[in-house]
């Protein structure tokens, strides 16, 4: 039996990483956007305080195994479900 450790990705990390796309694209003060989708991507403006959340780490911890950080769309890639995304972040707005 084997014991998988998720892996807490630092949001200082993951900002770091896609800051310098932000300037170029209109996303208000606290937020980053994230492209989500299995084949097309959608383009969804998140809060910054999402990338501290349990939940949404398990989503990026999913996203660097694919990705590696390597976010050709100039924000956080994230292959999921376009409704499991939204359903994720819409709980994360009633809490």
């Amino acid at each position: 039996m084997a014991i998988h450790f998720q892996r807490i990705i630092p949001a200082k990390q993951i900002l770091r990483l896609i800051l310098p796309s932000l300037e170029a694209t209109n996303v208000p003060k606290g937020h980053v956007p994230a492209y989500v989708g299995e084949t097309q991507k959608k383009r969804f403006v998140i809060p910054i305080s999402y990338l501290k959340h349990p939940s949404f780490q398990n989503l990026l911890s999913q996203a660097e195994e694919e990705f590696r950080f390597d976010h050709p769309l100039g924000g956080l890639t994230i292959l999921c479900r376009e409704e499991a995304f939204i359903d994720l972040t819409c709980s994360l707005n009633s809490s």
